[in-house]
C-alpha cells in the first residue's frame, strides 16, 4: 500500500456537513477513518470499510457519517452530516485489514487492523 493523502478538512458550524477524501494507491485493502481529538494522544476509530463493502461505525457517528470509496478514482470518502463540536479533531485515513475468505476485513476501532496511515486533515466544528 502506498501513501494515503487526506483532504477536505475545514471549520464548519455545528449542524453542518463536510466530506473528507483520502487518495490511495489502487488496492483491495480494507480502509478506515480515525480521529484524534484535541489534547488526546490516541486516535479513536470512526468508520471502517471492508474490501467487500461491509461497513462499521462508532456509535457516536452512526446515522450521521457515511464511509464510501470510488475505486475508479482510488479515493475513500467520509461524508459527515449533522456535525457536532465533539466531532472536532484530526481525521486520519488508514488502510490494511486481515485477509480471510477472499476479503480484507477490518473493524473501525481496531488500530492493529491497519498498517498504513495518512497524516490527517483537521476538522473543527464551531458551536
Amino acid at each position: 500500500q502506498g501513501p494515503l493523502v487526506e483532504s477536505g478538512g475545514a471549520s464548519v458550524e455545528s449542524g453542518g456537513s463536510l466530506t473528507l477524501s483520502c487518495t490511495y494507491t489502487p488496492s483491495r485493502y480494507c480502509m478506515g477513518w480515525f480521529r484524534q481529538a484535541p489534547g488526546e494522544d490516541r486516535e479513536e476509530g470512526v468508520a471502517g470499510l471492508d474490501s467487500d463493502g461491509t461497513t462499521s461505525y462508532a456509535d457516536s457517528v452512526k446515522g450521521r457519517f457515511t464511509i464510501s470509496q470510488d475505486n475508479a478514482k482510488s479515493t475513500l470518502y467520509l461524508q459527515m452530516n449533522s456535525l457536532k463540536p465533539e466531532d472536532t479533531g484530526r481525521y486520519i485515513c488508514a488502510a490494511g485489514g486481515f485477509y480471510t475468505g477472499g476479503v480484507y476485513h477490518c473493524k473501525y476501532n481496531r488500530r492493529e487492523h491497519f498498517g498504513t496511515w495518512g497524516q490527517g486533515t483537521q476538522v473543527t466544528v464551531l458551536s
